[in-house]
């Protein structure tokens, strides 16, 4: 699977066009990009830093090392890009009621390249 980041020396947002050119062809569409979540570092604890985005410019992020693991995961929202926190502390809705979709994949950045670590043999 070429997903286009995760190769060491790397830095997110460069390698990463793919993820950045999805979000332009989302909204372009007339859906809407989530901004107030991103990606992350995977180690020790559940989010860590990097924050990996899947907006904005490319190539202003961290660069990238072996060792590190990703978690990539775009959110799209069918109206606007709020979203709204539930008393519960973990379940995410769109401010608006609009439909959402979100996936996400952990990807290991090895020397041989990305490792996509979330899909099935």
């Amino acid at each position: 699977m070429d997903i286009g980041i995760g190769l060491p020396n790397s830095v997110i947002g460069t390698r990463g066009p793919e993820l950045v050119d999805w979000a332009r062809e989302a909204e372009g569409a007339g859906f809407s990009v989530v901004r107030e979540y991103v990606g992350h570092a995977i180690g020790t604890a559940m989010h860590e830093e990097p924050q990996i985005p899947n907006y904005g410019p490319p190539g202003r992020g961290i660069k990238l090392k072996v060792g590190h693991v990703l978690a990539v995961e775009p959110m799209v929202n069918a109206g606007g890009p709020g979203t709204l926190l539930k008393d519960d502390g973990w379940t995410v809705v769109t401010a608006d009621g609009s439909l959402s979709a979100h996936f996400e994949h952990t990807i290991a950045v090895t020397e041989d390249g990305p490792e996509v670590l979330t899909v099935p043999d």
